[in-house]
């Protein structure tokens, strides 16, 4: 019941992703993998998911899930990428996609050429829907509140929390997003910590290494109620909700959540070139 799983850091993003393996059969999925993208020159690079790639085959692995945990607003998803190489691979996200697609379409893609019924993706999971990784039990798990479509994935004893937690000294992800709430958030953890034992590996997304640790993705259910900075075993929502609404308040939008949102959106799928062969992104003023 325990998968192998090997991450990978993007330090530009501070994002981790992760090659998921069962070591029985050796099928493996991969989870949040990263675009490289360089804003000042519109760059850009598979290099950090060729970095995936790369453990896969030195490994031997099968890859038969391209999974993401929700539209991140931070980096561009390497997901079509992949597929383009891994063609057998299934991507999945979660149904709250849609309704993401919904919100933005409107100020992202104002031409209607944005799908908003989640066919972008080979597979939308429902909340707690399982399916299997080899030999091993995965499923779905919901975690709206950072955004509507955010949802974890348990393989094994091994738990990939997306944006709803991040390592105990670092917190929890914001929730002042259009469809967050950070109520919801509350309870999208409180939900974690009850129904899973505290053994549990817990794989976070992000880590920006507060007070100048070492960067690192891997903590466990039990630490995480004794000891997550904003969501630990007796805070309870009304003083999460006030702290978490005054943190939000302080934040500056992510850097790249433009691009970002517009290739999450398709999948990871870059925008058709126009007349001249160019790709372009939108930069809609004065809309977020």
């Amino acid at each position: 019941m325990r998968p192998t799983v090997h991450p990978s850091h993007h330090a530009d993003t501070g994002t981790w992703s992760y090659v998921v393996a069962d070591p029985a059969t050796r099928m493996a999925a991969i989870i949040d993998p990263v675009l490289d993208f360089d804003a000042k020159s519109a760059r850009i690079a598979g290099t950090s998911a060729q970095k995936l790639l790369d453990i896969v085959e030195q490994q031997a692995y099968d890859v038969r899930w391209l999974l993401e945990t929700h539209a991140h607003a931070d980096h561009l998803s390497a997901a079509q990428w992949l597929k383009q190489r891994l063609p057998a691979a299934t991507l999945a996200i979660g149904t709250g996609i849609r309704t993401v697609q919904e919100t933005f379409a409107p100020t992202l893609d104002p031409d209607g050429a944005l799908a908003t019924d989640g066919s972008q993706f080979d597979r939308l999971f429902g909340d707690d829907e399982r399916f299997e990784l080899g030999s091993l039990p995965a499923r779905t798990i919901p975690v709206p509140g950072h955004t509507r479509d955010s949802l974890a994935y348990l393989i094994g004893d091994a738990l990939f929390t997306g944006d709803s937690l991040f390592m105990p000294d670092a917190g929890t992800a914001r929730c002042d997003f259009p469809g967050g709430d950070a109520a919801t958030l509350y309870r999208s953890i409180r939900r974690l910590y009850d129904s899973l034992p505290d053994a549990t590996r817990v794989f976070v997304c992000h880590d920006y290494g507060p007070g100048g640790r070492e960067v690192a993705c891997e903590t466990t259910i039990g630490e995480q109620k004794r000891s997550n900075l904003h969501v630990r075993d007796g805070v309870d929502e009304n003083a999460f909700v006030t702290l978490r609404k005054a943190r939000d308040a302080t934040l500056a939008m992510p850097a790249l959540i433009l691009p970002s949102l517009q290739v999450n959106l398709r999948g990871g799928a870059l925008p058709e070139p126009e007349g001249n062969d160019v790709r372009y992104l939108r930069i809609p003023l004065d809309s977020l």
